[in-house]
């Protein structure tokens, strides 16, 4: 059973990254459900994103219970250097963009925040709750979070698309200065604060990889099931005081996203034996982050040398219509990270970052 879960959650995974990967990479003029939702309200698009630190949650209980949830130096050495690791290669991905354009050591203008930062965090905080509290606290801890977080929003001005009064930005600024943050929305989508929220959700993930680990199959599937159902039906509910918003990371966006990822996860957990056969999801599952990194950094290198506008041309000429030609980019691009996927599979090499 132990294998079969990790199969139906690389299969999560693995579609989860592919779908980064996708709605990263349109080019120009793209399909509206491939791009973010402007402020309030989402698209499938913002999916992707909340599904991985879903996916990480269950992982960080699956992983953990292995040891028992027994604290040693060493797990906890380990927690703290992958922690590191991750934050550093999202540092990394936001220098690199910088140096290709020829800002090698402009590190007064180097972004701070990013997917990989938010990753490491959310990794960090999980795991050590995993570790030094009581499990049956989840769920009150993840309420806490969430409420706590809902006064934040309300009381700081947080949907304001004002970046000098919306909280989440002003304290961002205060901390880290306006030349180290995400300029193109009114506050950092990935910045600290919007992390109290994100702990909450990948809890959420951690409290279903519990009903995964601790039930047989189907048992795990519908305990899934029906929290992702009352995270839905609860997160609907919040939206009339507190609108979707993937760029604050509202309460009522973390429980309707989990909830989504939540029922995906039930049927593949569901499924189990009809994935033993499945590939292209399990290769992008295998190495999900490492793929993902390689895909920014790729993206970064084919804008800097205009590689995506010869590959755009070519398909453009033989598909017309702007939107699908984007689309069909995007494709393409997916399908060069999962040639790359493939040959570490085949060769049965597995990146841990």
């Amino acid at each position: 059973m132990a294998k079969q879960r990790l199969l139906s959650l690389d299969i999560l995974r693995g579609l989860t990254v592919a779908g980064m990967i996708l709605v990263n990479n349109g080019y120009g003029e793209s399909f509206e459900m491939l791009g973010h939702s402007k402020w309030n309200g989402m698209t499938p698009c913002d999916l992707v994103f909340p599904f991985f630190l879903f996916i990480m949650g269950i992982s960080c209980y699956l992983s953990l219970s292995g040891r028992q949830f027994s604290v040693s130096r060493s797990t906890v050495y380990k927690i703290c250097k992958r922690t590191v690791l991750l934050f550093a290669i999202g540092l990394f991905i936001n220098w690199f963009h910088m140096a290709v354009k020829g800002d090698l050591i402009d590190f007064a203008h180097l972004r701070l925040w990013g997917v990989m930062q938010r990753i490491a965090l959310c990794y960090f905080f999980v795991s050590m709750f995993a570790l030094f509290v009581n499990h049956r606290y989840t769920i009150p801890t993840i309420v806490v979070l969430l409420a706590a977080y809902a006064m934040l929003l309300v009381m700081g001005n947080g949907y304001a698309e004002d970046a000098d009064t919306n909280i989440l930005s002003r304290v961002d600024r205060w901390l880290f200065g306006y030349d180290h943050l995400y300029h193109k929305s009114p506050v950092d989508p990935e910045g600290l604060v919007g992390t109290l929220s994100s702990v909450a959700h990948v809890l959420i993930g951690f409290y279903c990889g519990k009903m995964i680990a601790t039930h047989d199959r189907v048992q795990a599937a519908l305990k899934v099931f029906a929290i992702g159902t009352v995270c839905i039906v609860a997160g609907y509910m919040l939206t009339y005081g507190l609108p979707l918003n993937k760029r604050v990371w509202s309460p009522s966006f973390v429980l309707v996203t989990c909830g989504l990822a939540a029922l995906l996860q039930a049927l593949f957990v569901n499924l189990e034996e009809r994935w033993q056969k499945e590939t292209f999801f399990r290769v992008f599952g295998a190495n999900a982050l490492a793929i993902y990194v390689f895909s920014e950094l790729l993206a970064i290198v084919f804008h800097r040398f205009e590689v995506h506008d010869a590959i755009y041309a070519a398909l453009h000429a033989i598909i017309p219509w702007v939107k699908w030609a984007s689309l069909a980019y995007a494709m393409t691009f997916v399908a060069i990270c999962y040639a790359l996927g493939y040959v570490l599979y085949r060769k049965r090499i597995y990146i841990k970052l």
